[in-house]
């Protein structure tokens, strides 16, 4: 995926999300619903809150994307706006990535009614004979965005990215689904707003999906290749951009039994600092009920044991908190751990790029 140039934009499309529009399986929906460049987010279909508007179901704010039943009547609500629907985009992310027999149907629904496919899942639809001959059969595209590339295109770490110049952020997390890939974003354009280039260097799909122009597709490639991909990536938007900063996404946590992550982005990456996304209320690894999650300490030592250092800030995830906690508990971290804490949709980032303001600039200097 390294990636490069103008985002192509890929049109009008409905974003399936079945059943799990109010859990964390459904965090690629949340994103396309939050933000995309790459397409025109017409509807997102989950009956089991249809009627509502996805933005104030995720996070209060009204972005005028409706719930709709299924993909007939996303159509019928885009035919009446006079809008053509491209394409059907998957917005689930189950644990393991793997589709169920109702999402094969849906998609060969989608297929016979003119849409073409976009998925980041692990199940790859156009290996299906039936749907990549109904694609074929209607001028329609399947596109599996987690498809292992040959690994002939591949990239082996180099030592290249010794040559980049940019101040570089990554963002992990104590837990996997924790909004690791929404605060980057919010990130990127704080930086931006405190007048630096930025560029997101994206580890997942959901990110491609929503247009980012640089980064990796971690989970589809081989392990010995993930870190020269990683900095591929990185060595790939200093050459063509040379960005000020750059902020790249996480995937996982170091702890997360089923989802290990965030090794290869400190090691092959080489941040100057890293934010650590945290929710205070999670009580187990996500997606595993009984595998509690590490203690904050013990994720910030971990941290520090690879990193060298501790995390520069933590952004704190506030699902299932009141308004009331979310300052008292940043207040809290920030006493009990010398390092400060926001609640990104709360805060913004703003204060925390003015604290890096200094070292970036100090940085930029001396390239």
């Amino acid at each position: 995926m390294s990636g490069g140039g103008k985002i192509a934009f890929d049109g009008n499309v409905l974003v399936y999300c079945q059943g799990a529009y109010k859990t964390a399986n459904g965090k690629t929906a949340h994103g396309l619903v939050r933000y995309t460049r790459r397409y025109h987010v017409v509807a997102v279909i989950d009956s089991s809150c249809a009627g509502a508007d996805a933005g104030e179901v995720l996070d209060g704010k009204v972005r005028g994307i409706p719930i709709v039943t299924d993909i007939t009547a996303g159509l019928e609500l885009a035919q009446k706006q006079g809008i053509c629907i491209d394409r059907f985009v998957v917005g689930l992310a189950p644990d393991g990535g793997m589709a169920d027999d109702d999402l094969v149907a849906a998609v060969k629904k989608a297929l016979d009614l003119g849409l073409s496919v976009d998925s980041g899942l692990h199940t790859h639809f156009s290996g299906f004979p039936e749907l990549s001959q109904l694609a074929k059969r209607n001028g329609l595209t399947i596109r599996d965005i987690r498809r292992s590339p040959q690994s002939d295109i591949l990239h082996f770490f180099s030592g290249e990215i010794e040559k980049v110049h940019s101040y570089r952020i990554a963002v992990l997390g104590t837990d996997s689904a924790i909004g690791k890939r929404t605060s980057a974003w919010m990130l990127v354009w704080a930086l931006e707003k405190a007048g630096f280039t930025s560029e997101l260097i994206a580890t997942g799909q959901t990110a491609w999906l929503q247009g980012a122009r640089y980064g990796v597709l971690m989970d589809a490639l081989i392990n010995d290749y993930v870190s020269g991909e990683i900095e591929h990536a990185i060595v790939k938007a200093w050459q063509d951009v040379h960005p000020q900063t750059m902020v790249i996404e996480g995937q996982g946590s170091l702890l997360n039994p089923a989802y290990p992550g965030g090794f290869e982005i400190l090691a092959a990456g080489r941040p100057q600092i890293v934010v650590l996304q945290h929710a205070p209320k999670r009580k187990d690894y996500d997606g595993f009920p009984g595998y509690p999650i590490h203690s904050l300490q013990r994720q910030i030592e971990a941290l520090e044991a690879i990193h060298g250092q501790k995390p520069a800030l933590i952004a704190l995830n506030q699902e299932g908190m009141n308004p009331s906690e979310i300052d008292v508990t940043c207040n809290t971290i920030e006493n009990s751990f010398a390092i400060p804490c926001v609640a990104p949709l709360v805060h913004g980032f703003g204060h925390a790029v003015d604290l890096w303001k200094h070292a970036i600039e100090k940085q930029l200097a001396r390239s």
